[in-house]
C-alpha cells in the first residue's frame, strides 16, 4: 500500500531473538514508507534508544531479559514520550493486554504468526498515520469521522463494522480470555468473571465472536436442567 506521507515513518523493532529482530526489521525495512532506525535487544536499550531517536512507531516485545516491554512503555509515557507502539508478544495473558491497552498501545499482535500478517497490520497503521497527519489540527470532526480514524482490534477491524453496543476494546479482551482457555473452553460466565464484565456482556460478546466465525459454540449436557453453552477458539 502506498503511503502518502513524504516523510518516512521512523521505526524501532525491540525483541530480545536476535533472528526475531532481524526478521521484523527486514520486514519493515522492505515496506514503502517505512525506515529502522534502530533495533534494541533489551528493556533498557529500549529506552535509551527511544529517547535518543524519537520514532514514530515501536515493534515492541514483552519478554525482555532486564525489564518487560510493558515496564519499558509505561516509563516512557512516563517522561512524556508519545510514539505509536505495536505490541509484539508470544505474552497472552489477560494482565498483559490489558496494561498494553491502558498504556495506548496501537495493536497487540500476538506470535506466533506469519509475516504477512505484520505486513497488513503496518499498512493499517500507516494508512491510518497518514489520515491523521493529513488533518488540520484545529478541524473538529463529527462522529462518523471520530470512528474511522480510531482503529480497533486484533483483525484490524474498524469500529464502523461493529454492532451498536459491541467494543473493539472487549472484543479483544474476550478472544484473549477465548484463546487461552483449553480444550474445555468456556460459559458465559467464565468468560465474564476473566474478562471482568457482566455475563450477559459476556454472552453477548460470544455470540457475536461465533456469528463472525471467530468462535465456535457447543452444548454440555449435566445430569439436569438446560445444557450448558460453552465457546472456543474457532481454530480448536
Amino acid at each position: 500500500m502506498a503511503i502518502t506521507d513524504p516523510l518516512p515513518i521512523r521505526t524501532v523493532v525491540v525483541d530480545d531473538d536476535f533472528m526475531v529482530a532481524r526478521l521484523h526489521s527486514s520486514t519493515v525495512a522492505r515496506l514503502d514508507g517505512f525506515e529502522v532506525v534502530g533495533v534494541a535487544s533489551t528493556g533498557a536499550q529500549a529506552l535509551a534508544m527511544v529517547k535518543d531517536k524519537r520514532p514514530d512507531l515501536v515493534l515492541l516485545d514483552v519478554y525482555l531479559p532486564d525489564l518487560t516491554g510493558l515496564e519499558v512503555l509505561r516509563r516512557l509515557r512516563g517522561i512524556g514520550v508519545d510514539c505509536d507502539v505495536i505490541v509484539i508478544s508470544a505474552a497472552r495473558d489477560l494482565d498483559s493486554l490489558r496494561q498494553a491497552m491502558q498504556s495506548g498501545v496501537y495493536q497487540y499482535l500476538v506470535k506466533p504468526f506469519e509475516l504477512e500478517e505484520l505486513r497488513r497490520r503496518l499498512a493499517e497503521y500507516a494508512l491510518h498515520r497518514s489520515r491523521i497527519r493529513g488533518q488540520d489540527p484545529d478541524t473538529t470532526v463529527e462522529q462518523e469521522e471520530a470512528d474511522r480514524l480510531f482503529r480497533a482490534g486484533p483483525a484490524g477491524r474498524g469500529r464502523t463494522s461493529l454492532p451498536k453496543g459491541i467494543s473493539a476494546e472487549t472484543v479483544s479482551l474476550v478472544s484473549t480470555a477465548l484463546a487461552g482457555a483449553g480444550d474445555d473452553g468456556l460459559s458465559a460466565t467464565e468468560c465474564g468473571e476473566a474478562v471482568g464484565i457482566a455475563r450477559s456482556s459476556a454472552r453477548r460478546y460470544l455470540e457475536y465472536l461465533v456469528d463472525s466465525g471467530a468462535a465456535a459454540v457447543r452444548h454440555r449436557y449435566g445430569s439436569a436442567g438446560r445444557p450448558e453453552r460453552r465457546y472456543q477458539t474457532a481454530a480448536q
